[in-house]
Formats: C-alpha cells, sequence, structure tokens
C-alpha cells in the first residue's frame, strides 16, 4: 500500500507481537511508534482482548446482520450510543473507515432526497483532508496537496476551504478571517450542500493540521444556520487520540454524523461505525421502500470484530487511558517541541501523537532504516515523521521513540553524510 513496488523496501516478517514491540523472524525488536496505523491502542497480544475474540468466535464467529443479529453486535451498538456525544442514538457497522465515509455520505445526501430535497448532492470539506482511498471518500480528499491527485478529474467534484491554520489555541485573527471565508462559502452552496465532512481538531493523514474547538465550534453553528449536515470524520481521532474520548468532545458538539473505525477494535479486526442523530434515522423510517438506506457489507456487524470493539471499550475505560495519554502528551511536548534543527519547519504535538514536519520530503530519505536499526518502527510520508503509539507504552519505550526522531535530526555525522550525498544545504 501507498509504495512504489519497484523500488520498495523487503517487507520484514512479524514473527509474533507483544505490548508495543514487533518480534521480527530475524531476531530483531521493534517498539511500534505507530501503533499499526494508529489502531492498535492496547497494544498487541492483550490477553483480555484475546479472550474476548476466542469467547465469541466458539459461540458464532460471524453472521449476516439481514434479519439476524448476535448479541456481541447489539451491544457495541448500545455501547457506543452511551459514550458518544449526545443525540447520536442509532448506528450503522461496516467493515472499514473508508467505507463508514462512504456510509455517511450516501446517508447525508439520501436524508435530503427523503425529505423531498433533490438539489443536495455536494459536500464541503478542507484542504488537506484525508477521508480514505474508496471513490466518494476521495471525493472529499484535498485533490491538489493529497495522495488521491490523479484521480481528480474523475470523482464527483464538491467544494473546498482553507485549511485551518489557526492552531489549537487559535490566533484569533486567523480564526475570523477563516470563517468569515467559511462562512461566505456556505452562503453561497447553501443550497447544493448535503454536508460538511471534516476530521475534528487533528487532519491526520493531510499532514497532522492541529486547529482550535473555537473553529469546529463555529463550523456546527454554521451548518446549522445554513441547513447543512455536520459529519465529523473521527475514525483516525477518536478513542482518545487527540487527548479527548472523541475530539468532538473538545468543542462540546454533537455532530449529526460521526463516523468511527481504527482504534475502535484495537486493532483486531477491521470494523467502522457511522452514527447519525433521530432526525435523521426518522428520514428512512418509513413504508415506502425507496426510503430505505441501501448498503450493505458482507462483513456489516462481524460478531467477533464488535466483541473485541466492546472488551477495548472496557480496558480504554477501567485503565483510565484518558490519564495515560495526557501523560504520553507531557513526554512528547517536553522532549519533541524543544528539537532546533534548519531541517525542520514545525513540530506539533496533541494527544497521543507528535509530529516533525521537516522543510523537504527529501530530508526524511533513509530515516526508516535508521530507526530500525535502533530498534524502532517508524514510516514517515512526504515531509512527516511522527508517532502514535499504542498508549500502553512505557516512558523508556516512548523516550527511545523520541530519541531516534530526535537523533535523525540532529546527528552531525548522518547529517553530514547525507548533505554529501544529496548536495543539499541542511
Amino acid at each position: 500500500p501507498y509504495e512504489q513496488m519497484k523500488n520498495a523496501m523487503p517487507n520484514r516478517q512479524v514473527r509474533k507481537a507483544r505490548g508495543c514491540c514487533l518480534y521480527l523472524s530475524d531476531g530483531s525488536v521493534l517498539i511500534d511508534a505507530i501503533s499499526s496505523w494508529w489502531c492498535v491502542i492496547h497494544g498487541y497480544n492483550h490477553p483480555a482482548m484475546n479472550q474476548a475474540a476466542i469467547s465469541q468466535i466458539n459461540q458464532v464467529a460471524h453472521v449476516m446482520l439481514g434479519g439476524l443479529e448476535t448479541q456481541a453486535t447489539r451491544q457495541l451498538a448500545d455501547k457506543l450510543v452511551d459514550i458518544t456525544p449526545e443525540g447520536l442514538n442509532h448506528v450503522f457497522f461496516s467493515d472499514s473507515g473508508s467505507v463508514g465515509v462512504e456510509v455517511a455520505l450516501k446517508m447525508a445526501i439520501q436524508y435530503f432526497q427523503n425529505k423531498g430535497n433533490h438539489q443536495k448532492k455536494r459536500f464541503l470539506f478542507l484542504e488537506k483532508a484525508y477521508h480514505g482511498d474508496t471513490t466518494g471518500a476521495m471525493s472529499v480528499c484535498d485533490p491538489y496537496d493529497g495522495m488521491h491527485v490523479r484521480f481528480k478529474d474523475l470523482l464527483p467534484q464538491h467544494i473546498m476551504a482553507d485549511a485551518p491554520a489557526m492552531g489549537f489555541k487559535a490566533d484569533h485573527h486567523i480564526l475570523k478571517r477563516q470563517l468569515s471565508d467559511l462562512e461566505a462559502l456556505f452562503k453561497k452552496h447553501h443550497r447544493e450542500l448535503a454536508g460538511i465532512i471534516l476530521e475534528p481538531i487533528l487532519q491526520v493523514a493531510g499532514g497532522f493540521n492541529i486547529y482550535s474547538p473555537v473553529y469546529l465550534k463555529r463550523v456546527k453553528e454554521l451548518a446549522e444556520a445554513y441547513h447543512v449536515l455536520l459529519i465529523c470524520d473521527e475514525v483516525a481521532t477518536g478513542f482518545g487520540r487527540t487527548g479527548a474520548l472523541f475530539a468532538s468532545n473538545w468543542a462540546s458538539i454533537t455532530p449529526d454524523i460521526m463516523v468511527l473505525g481504527k482504534g475502535l477494535t484495537g486493532g483486531y479486526f477491521g470494523l467502522a461505525a457511522t452514527l447519525s442523530t433521530s432526525e435523521i434515522f426518522c428520514s428512512f423510517y418509513s413504508d415506502d421502500p425507496s426510503k430505505c438506506f441501501m448498503h450493505g457489507p458482507t462483513f456489516t456487524g462481524h460478531a467477533t470484530a464488535c466483541a473485541c470493539a466492546l472488551k477495548s471499550i472496557e480496558l480504554f475505560e477501567k485503565g483510565k487511558y484518558l490519564s495515560k495519554i495526557k501523560e504520553i502528551e507531557s513526554v512528547l511536548k517536553s522532549e519533541l517541541l524543544q528539537i532546533e534543527s534548519d531541517n525542520i519547519q514545525d513540530i506539533r504535538v496533541l494527544g497521543a501523537g507528535g509530529v516533525i514536519e521537516a522543510k523537504k520530503a527529501h530530508m526524511l530519505e533513509g530515516l526508516q532504516s535508521y530507526a530500525i536499526e535502533r530498534g524502532v518502527w517508524l514510516r514517515p510520508f512526504g515531509k512527516y515523521v511522527y508517532t502514535m503509539p499504542p498508549y500502553v507504552i512505557s516512558n523508556k519505550e516512548l523516550i527511545q521513540i523520541i530519541r531516534v526522531m530526535k537523533g535523525w535530526f540532529l546527528d552531525s555525522k548522518r547529517t553530514a553524510t547525507r548533505t554529501k550525498v544529496l548536495g543539499v544545504g541542511v
């Protein structure tokens, strides 16, 4: 995935994994600094998670949700309604974050169609957005600076707003200007807009851009004022990654639709959930067959995945993970934010995540091998090197990750070698 196969490094075979560590077939051990794309929040081979999967498999591993259900699926739906922002009362399960976003987009358009409005078919989205790799999801990703540039002329054409640039603690001048520009887009396009979709507070794969809860709160107000649905894509930001259970909580808002994935099952299975308000649900609740929601992944509501998700949420709550995340954030801030290098554009930390943005992408060439030699699994992309570790990581392991990230920029011998090879200034 995301790799030119001709020049790709050989895959390293993982023989086993436990806690935050990957044990490779060549005998080396790597601390996983990125939680297998941010989903393995409890670490690997967790005994309680293992037992939850085994127990469910011994009952029924999976059964179609069309006309049938399992206790695990029902209980997970109830639990998600309980822990998400007030008013998200209905749950639609799918099997990946991208599909969860597809569900949200289709749901928003059909909501208006079911109410007799067939004009609202477009979406407002943010520059630097990433919402997945399927067709609908790609259409609301950044079409110019994202990973789906080659498809921009083939996709449905939606409306892009500037990326929020005011920071978590808002620069009020920037905030005021950007909100004014955003409202102008609402005013101009609201008759054709079914929704605005965004990653709340933290735009992740588009560059780890952090923005203010004040901005998010105002987006909710604008969406309501102009009768546009607010879709919060919390696939990456949900379950504590930003320091709140859901990033939407920072602004104390309830979106009309919320998408969850990644950390939902603690990395054990692919599972996504798209939640909606009762207002949206009731637009589909009818004697008219044409008003039903026509979507149904084969593995929707997968029983074993749902059982693991229930156990994952239980571990999160009983383990007081928000406190753990606060400790991780404190270490990241104290160790990462003080790094100084002419090669660094910016350093950002929020919750259990920290990123160093290099000035140029080529400055990170070779970093992955450098990290592996030092016992850490990192996967930089573009000009970003980041860590989003499992929440159970020890301080010792976290410091080792940070030392590798820091060492790449501060190791004078390595920097000198790279300068000579690339012929660039550093």
